[in-house]
């Protein structure tokens, strides 16, 4: 979004009535709760992905930070 269309955006959210304020930031909320919840589950599908590969590395914490501090 450029920022003219934004400044436009919240320049018209300031004129409307309460309790239209009130419902767009309750879809804009969820709608942002549901981009979240898309973005995670990309990334998990990735992270399984990965398991899957053999690219991921595991172990515990001690030798995790201990191989990240030989590189």
């Amino acid at each position: 979004m450029s920022g003219t269309t934004l400044d436009r955006l919240i320049d018209d959210f300031k004129e409307l009535p309460l309790d239209d304020k009130e419902y767009a930031l309750d879809i804009i909320n969820k709608q942002l709760t549901e981009s979240k919840r898309t973005a995670i589950a990309k990334r998990a599908k990735e992270a399984i992905s990965n398991l899957k590969k053999g690219t991921v590395k595991t172990g515990t914490v001690k030798e995790l930070y201990k191989e990240l501090e030989s590189d």
